[in-house]
């Protein structure tokens, strides 16, 4: 009886040693990420640095996973010259990451998933792919013509195939303006990025349509276009030069595409789906719809409206909006409202029929246009979304297409982006304010 007392009593001092091991390593794990050397994903999600309590969202441990074996994977798929490539658009069966060139585009993919999953120039596991990411970069815009719309002379990609001619420049300067911050204590880093940049800012407007849109459409242009906001937006932020005329007619050309009041989406640069302009409408119409809901509110709190007064255009020039204000911000809440339950029907984020690179980024587009508008109907987005991704990655960590952009390391970058979001939610909540 003595010998199995103590042999229950050993259980459990053994087991109270292994709680405690779990405890402090989940502890050190879960410490903010400037205290540890590796990159940590999803920090806000888990609570661990300040973040807006409405978008403090713990994530699963399957989602962790999914995390790290998809940055291990698309770490290991990087060039030697610090680029990713997605490959030639009439080459669509080469899957292997090494046997295509690097590209713009597809690296900067890559750079802004893992700044958002917790690495640096400094720090982070994958601070040293970042930084011969950053070098691939800056050196292809640095040998640019200066009069070109692109920085590229790599032409016949996927992306651009299926974006537009001009995807390469756009997405590098929404990655340039979401390293500055991080650049700081580099001042002569931080002055380089911030040269390319405006370089970059000056190619995007140089290649702005008469309607807004980007030149050089691919077969789902509206995406170039409405990144092409996305990327001025960031960087107006940043204190680029960014003329806010062409950022507006940008802005609008995104908006027009969905009419709130019939339903009716333009898909004429969409390829016909539905959810490639829908959330690029959502997208475009989230800052504008958050400072309708906020100047609502503050006049409802104050006594200046009824309880149940509308978001009408009305109701905004009573509070102090001018009659061209009015329309413009109670149109563009219309949009957002009416869009973003589009963007997410089942039946419109079927896109194509099945998953590729186009599906991800309208998904990306969604998600960054909730948190932006500071929607807290952001979790059961993030719920549907992140269900989707983990059922279909692949078992190497990657994930990959099924149409039209196929390539893994692009799929894979995007798919990153969507899980790792809310590790941006502090900035995208910035970026929205007025």
């Amino acid at each position: 009886m003595k010998k199995l007392l103590f042999a229950l009593l050993g259980l459990a001092a053994l087991g109270a040693l292994v709680s405690f091991a779990r405890t402090k390593e989940t502890t050190q794990r879960y410490t903010t990420y400037k205290s540890i050397p590796q990159g940590c994903v999803f920090r806000t999600l888990m609570g661990e640095e300040k973040s807006d309590s409405s978008f403090r969202y713990k994530t699963t441990e399957k989602v962790n996973t999914s995390l790290t074996k998809g940055l291990a994977w698309v770490a290991r798929a990087q060039n030697p010259n610090g680029g990713w490539g997605a490959g030639s658009h009439h080459r669509q069966n080469v899957m292997d990451p090494h046997a295509v060139p690097a590209d713009p585009a597809t690296t900067s993919m890559v750079a802004m998933a893992i700044l958002r999953s917790g690495s640096t120039l400094r720090t982070g596991e994958y601070s040293k792919q970042l930084n011969a990411a950053l070098q691939y970069l800056l050196n292809t815009i640095e040998t640019s013509p200066a009069a070109s719309y692109n920085i590229t002379e790599v032409q016949g990609t996927q992306i651009q195939t299926k974006l537009g001619a001009n995807i390469d420049v756009i997405l590098t300067a929404q990655f340039l303006s979401n390293l500055l911050p991080y650049l700081e204590d580099q001042p002569q880093v931080h002055a380089r990025v911030k040269k390319n940049l405006n370089t970059c800012v000056a190619k995007i407007q140089r290649a702005q349509d008469k309607n807004g849109s980007t030149v050089g459409s691919g077969w789902a242009g509206v995406l170039q276009s409405s990144f092409a906001s996305n990327a001025l937006e960031a960087a107006q932020a940043q204190g680029a030069a960014v003329d806010a005329g062409a950022l507006e007619k940008s802005r609008e050309f995104q908006k027009n595409n969905y009419n709130a009041k019939t339903g009716d989406v333009n898909t004429d640069l969409g390829a016909g789906i539905m959810l490639y302009s829908v959330t690029g409408s959502a997208r475009a119409s989230a800052k504008e719809a958050r400072r309708v809901e906020e100047e609502i509110s503050k006049a409802k709190k104050d006594g200046r409206l009824a309880q149940n007064a509308p978001a009408t255009a009305e109701n905004l020039n009573k509070i102090g909006f001018s009659e061209d204000e009015a329309m413009k911000y109670s149109t563009a809440y219309e949009v957002y409202q009416s869009a973003k339950v589009q963007a997410q029907r089942d039946d419109v984020m079927e896109g194509f029929g099945n998953n590729g690179g186009e599906e991800f980024l309208s998904y990306l587009q969604t998600g960054e246009g909730l948190i932006i508008s500071k929607d807290t109907t952001w979790k059961n987005w993030y719920d549907n979304v992140s269900g989707r991704m983990l059922r279909i990655q692949n078992d190497d960590g990657s994930w990959s297409g099924h149409h039209c952009i196929t390539s893994p390391v692009f799929c894979t970058a995007t798919c990153l982006l969507i899980l790792s979001i809310n590790n941006d939610a502090e900035s995208l909540m910035e970026l929205g304010k007025n």
